[in-house]
């Protein structure tokens, strides 16, 4: 199958995936703070993050899995795009300790997860 068609089916999993996680954390938790973005990003790396360290130590995967799952899946259920509009938003509206919050805790546990996974050869 054309990895163009793969990206695109992984991409629309990813970003139906996200928008659950959306749905979801917004009717279960009122909060000033953007958790399920949050959320979306940390899945997403947690994939992205398994997904090369089965690729490169353990397992012979289709090599058509990797753009499904890296470039499709993860690049829809990540949204560094959400993120940067919710931290301006916070800002704009005088959160700026959430906004910081907010900044901090997708970058360290994001770049967190990548390190449990990617080992320093492959860096």
């Amino acid at each position: 199958m054309n990895q163009w068609i793969l990206v695109f089916i992984g991409g629309g999993l990813g970003s139906m995936s996200r928008m659950a996680i959306s749905l979801f954390f917004r009717d279960l938790i009122k909060l000033n703070f953007p958790l399920s973005t949050l959320l979306s990003n940390c899945f997403a790396s947690l994939i992205l993050g398994l997904t090369l360290y089965f690729f490169s130590e353990k397992f012979n995967f289709s090599e058509l899995l990797k753009p499904f799952l890296i470039i499709g899946f993860c690049g829809g259920l990540s949204t560094f795009s959400t993120f940067s509009l919710e931290t301006f938003e916070l800002i704009k509206n005088g959160a700026f300790f959430i906004a910081a919050l907010n900044i901090v805790l997708n970058l360290s546990i994001c770049l967190f997860l990548m390190y449990l996974f990617i080992s320093p050869k492959q860096l």
